[in-house]
């Protein structure tokens, strides 16, 4: 496998920063793959619209958004984003949810 690189989008201000970017490293570490991660801030509402910005945190691998059906939404804001996991609503994603983008074989 490639060298990954593993995008946290996020914002000055967002309560989740810092748990999400200490989330990103731990669960990178513990896979062993060879991946580099980047902390990309969002400035403004412009900002959030053309990086297609989902909401604080966001987290991608190689360019692809870890949550099933991102693709498909248009919600584009500066604002705090909210994860389904089995503990319902939360402000970070089921490590598993990572660990399965981070495996998963980049699209041809």
């Amino acid at each position: 496998m490639t060298h990954q690189t593993v995008q946290i989008l996020t914002f000055e201000g967002c309560p989740n920063r810092a748990r999400a970017i200490a989330f990103v490293d731990r669960v990178v570490a513990e896979s062993g793959i060879s991946t580099s991660v980047e902390v990309v801030d969002v400035a403004d509402p412009a900002q959030a619209v053309a990086l297609r910005f989902l909401g604080s945190p966001t987290i991608r691998v190689d360019g692809m958004d870890i949550e099933s059906g991102a693709g498909e939404r248009d919600d584009f804001a500066l604002a705090c984003r909210v994860y389904r996991t089995e503990a319902g609503l939360q402000g970070l994603p089921d490590p598993n949810v990572l660990e399965l983008a981070l495996a998963a074989e980049p699209p041809a």
